[in-house]
């Protein structure tokens, strides 16, 4: 199987029509259509349900989608880590990928405490909304990432835990729910004038909710000081809860497990350095 059978297949099953992802991929659809079915053929099963309305896809079809995006995302991570390497030489920053509002004082900790290693080299951090760590480490853009559980999907990544903690909801100071000793998930998410941030798709696309569109932590605090939202973070987030805001434990929302994740067959002394360090601090 060729990574071009890949993308003109993914292509295919993510627009669920032939003719759009033609269009997409920028070719005729005749060949197009030539080579899902030589595909299918190779792989001797169907891979999509053709009717008038377009083509679904079979379990064959879904496994393939899985798995075929995993593939071209560990092409795409080839290319780019060995561009870095030629580039930069063997003193190639690692690049650590975390979620804007990790907490500081733990990333910082982390980089001080590998900065002390021998071999360290320089850490880039790349700090981006919510979800798109992951994606992130998978094609490459990333050596490292910090994830959370069970918000990311940490599959095919080998991981070590680096903290556990419960979830509160930051509230404006003065707010009846302020004075709360504590709120179900289902009281947080239904308090009418103070609505979650919604956060962007890995698309750019923002999901349809009634809260303000949002791309980095330092701009929902604000809003929640205005008294236009509040928002669910993890324990250690109190540290950003200065004046005009206020916290309420959460009592049923799933703990919050922070963990740093790389990909397992990463070879890079750099990588390994990093997450021995974490480990290290762990233990500590």
């Amino acid at each position: 199987m060729e990574t071009r059978e890949l993308r003109y297949f993914i292509a295919v099953a993510e627009e669920s029509h032939v003719g759009r992802a033609a269009d997409r991929l920028g070719m005729a659809q005749p060949p197009l259509s030539r080579a899902i079915a030589q595909l299918e053929r190779r792989i001797g099963a169907d891979l999509f349900v053709r009717s008038p309305r377009g083509m679904s896809l079979t379990s064959a079809g879904q496994t393939l989608l899985r798995e075929g995006r995993a593939a071209l995302a560990a092409v795409e991570a080839a290319e780019r880590r060995t561009r870095r390497i030629i580039e930069a030489g063997s003193r190639a920053p690692v690049v650590l990928t975390a979620k804007s509002g990790t907490a500081s004082e733990l990333l910082a900790t982390l980089l001080d405490a590998y900065a002390s290693e021998p071999d360290a080299v320089d850490v880039e951090v790349v700090l981006s909304a919510p979800g798109h760590q992951a994606p992130m480490l998978r094609d490459g853009r990333a050596d490292v990432a910090i994830l959370h559980l069970p918000f990311d999907d940490i599959s095919g990544f080998d991981v070590d835990v680096l903290s556990v903690e419960d979830q509160v909801l930051i509230v404006p100071a003065g707010h009846p729910v302020s004075r709360m000793p504590s709120l179900t998930v289902a009281e947080a998410s239904s308090i009418p004038d103070l609505p979650a941030p919604r956060w962007p798709h890995l698309d750019g696309s923002y999901p349809d909710a009634p809260g303000p569109e949002m791309r980095d932590l330092t701009q929902v605090l604000q809003l929640v000081r205005l008294g236009r939202a509040s928002i669910m973070l993890p324990e250690s987030a109190r540290i950003h809860v200065g004046e005009g805001l206020s916290v309420v434990p959460v009592s049923d929302a799933p703990q919050v497990t922070t963990v740093i994740a790389w990909p397992p067959q990463s070879k890079s002394l750099a990588v390994a350095g990093l997450v021995r360090a974490a480990s290290e601090l762990l233990d500590a």
